[in-house]
């Protein structure tokens, strides 16, 4: 039985959300399930998080359109051997369990109250609920180490953001020693971080909890007409009822990170804590943009705290002149098995196994994984998703109205977006990665 210095913690990632403010990529797939980076998925970060924080014991909650999910965690996050795996080194997935009626999940609070069996028989000390579908870095054993310290019966993950932005999310106002003293969902006026004039702190939605108190919350939470949600909720309730729960000020967590040997080396730069709510295809390609770039707040290069995926046995990225015309490839991030032929890429995210042919530009875009851009095109300012063939002479992000007649176009930010075509889902293609049942594709 393994026991590490804070006993025996759980990890429990909340990964059922429909995402559909990310429509078209989530008509197919949950959103933790949507790639990010090139190669990754939006929960290689949440588990990337707690693997390397030492929680090794990992249950992943799913629901909505969960076969790509399924698939992208049994191929790329199971322990090794036989030695390795049990009831102290898992990632497992659970769907609801539907012990009090048949009913999927009613509220983050009932999805982890269905699964509370599986926290008994673990015998936990301490669970870790966390996020499925945000992009973050974080130390969460630092985080373990201050709810400890503070003698905290619940611990809820407190990222610091300018009052003028707060009141989009949930606000925490504390006292001077981090103690909450209410929870408000989207205030109009949020509360400012004592001693911080101007900031506040919003949730993240990630919690750790002493088991008795999470057990006892949940068996109240369920038999009363709720939400059944932990920031509407069970977090409310605790903290008015008396119990210590407190902020963890994310802004002071830590990311280790190699130093260079030589000061003028720069091949490892420091890295930071991180996070982006990725909820809407505008700020999902800013996220994106903002990777890109060498001065990025993250950092996908830093030995000391991977982010993992699945790795496939694609070739390496290529990039040749064709046609008369030369390849420029500047501020690129791509993926293994990346094709471009006499193309100009710039400001853009290349997807495994994609092919760019002669004579395209693609600017400030995201192409996914096997797509096709054919000869000639001009794209910019788009998301496309996988599979998806785009004919030679194609232009797209250049005139609003054709777009919007061809494709989806978002509202608020103009962005081009390109679903997974149905047709792939309508042929055949079962073993693919991303394939899902047909019934439950519609």
């Amino acid at each position: 039985m393994y026991v590490g210095k804070h006993g025996r913690v759980l990890g429990i990632v909340l990964a059922g959300g429909k995402g559909e403010r990310l429509m078209p990529l989530t008509r197919y797939r949950a959103k933790p399930a949507v790639y990010f980076a090139a190669k990754y998925r939006i929960i290689d970060f949440a588990l990337s998080n707690l693997v390397n924080s030492g929680i090794y014991a990992i249950y992943v909650l799913v629901q909505f359109k969960s076969q790509s999910l399924n698939e992208h965690l049994g191929h790329g996050w199971q322990f090794g051997g036989g030695a390795m795996r049990g009831r102290d080194f898992f990632v497992t997935i659970v769907p609801a369990q539907m012990w009090s009626g048949e009913h999927w999940f009613q509220g983050t609070a009932d999805a982890v109250f269905q699964a509370s069996h599986l926290i008994t028989r673990f015998r936990a000390d301490k669970v870790a609920i966390f996020a499925a579908d945000h992009i973050y870095k974080m130390d969460v054993s630092q985080m373990m180490d201050w709810h400890a310290d503070n003698q905290a019966d619940v611990t809820i993950a407190a990222n610091v953001v300018p009052a003028s932005e707060a009141s989009q999310f949930g606000c925490i106002k504390t006292d001077a020693h981090g103690r909450i003293l209410e929870f408000m969902e989207k205030p109009a006026v949020p509360p400012e971080i004592p001693g911080k004039p101007g900031f506040c702190y919003v949730s993240m939605g990630n919690y750790i909890f002493e088991r008795k108190v999470l057990e006892e919350a949940l068996d109240d939470d369920s038999m009363h007409e709720t939400s059944h949600d932990f920031g509407k909720d069970i977090i409310p309730k605790l903290v008015a009822s008396g119990m210590k729960v407190c902020a963890y000020d994310f802004s002071t967590n830590v990311i280790p990170h190699p130093k260079p040997e030589v000061e003028e080396v720069h091949a490892w730069r420091p890295d930071r804590p991180y996070w982006r709510d990725v909820g809407t295809l505008q700020a999902y390609w800013q996220a994106h943009m903002e990777l890109i770039g060498h001065e990025s707040e993250m950092t996908l290069q830093n030995p000391m705290w991977p982010i993992r995926t699945v790795s496939y046995g694609d070739t390496p990225s290529y990039y040749y002149p064709e046609g008369g015309h030369n390849c420029n490839i500047n501020r690129v991030l791509s993926a293994e098995g990346c094709r471009v032929f006499g193309s100009t890429v710039v400001d853009s995210i290349l997807s495994r196994n994609c092919l760019i042919q002669s004579g395209s530009v693609v600017e400030e875009s995201i192409v996914g994984h096997d797509v096709v851009i054919g000869k000639n095109c001009r794209i910019k300012r788009a998301i496309i998703d996988g599979h998806n063939i785009i004919p030679d002479g194609t232009v797209i992000g250049e005139d609003p109205e054709a777009d919007a007649k061809n494709y989806y176009v978002d509202p608020k930010s103009g962005l081009v977006a390109l679903g997974v075509p149905k047709v792939f889902y309508q042929s055949g293609h079962e073993d693919d990665e991303e394939a899902q049942s047909w019934d439950t594709l519609g």
